[in-house]
């Protein structure tokens, strides 16, 4: 049995250096925009990642800087399944895919497009 410890000074969401340079480039072409994370109800095994760029966060939203350019807004109501996620780029042959990396997912659909938590 692992026990985890709450940290308040620990960041909701981060993001790696390749996913930074990813969204500022996404950003660049989207002036004024910032990033937004949430879930949505989905798939077969219950919850899915919502990426949007959007003019400003939403009320109650957890506004994080993760880089210098980069402004990332995350839904309240989704940070319970989303705290200490950190999100990547990564090359899947040809494509570049956003990849969540969630330390709270205890099941995966096959497609990858949903997850579960416990």
């Amino acid at each position: 049995m692992t026990v985890t410890t709450f940290d308040p000074n620990t960041p909701a969401v981060t993001m790696t250096e390749t996913a930074l340079r990813h969204f500022e480039k996404a950003l660049n072409t989207n002036t004024g925009k910032i990033v937004r994370l949430s879930t949505e109800t989905s798939g077969c095994t219950g919850y899915a990642y919502v990426l949007d760029l959007v003019d400003t966060a939403s009320d109650n939203d957890v506004v994080l800087q993760p880089g210098e350019r980069v402004t990332l807004a995350v839904d309240p109501e989704a940070l319970a399944l989303l705290r200490g996620t950190e999100i990547d780029l990564v090359l899947e042959g040809v494509n570049s895919v956003v990849k969540f990396n969630n330390p709270n997912v205890v099941a995966e659909c096959g497609c990858g497009e949903s997850f579960s938590v416990s």
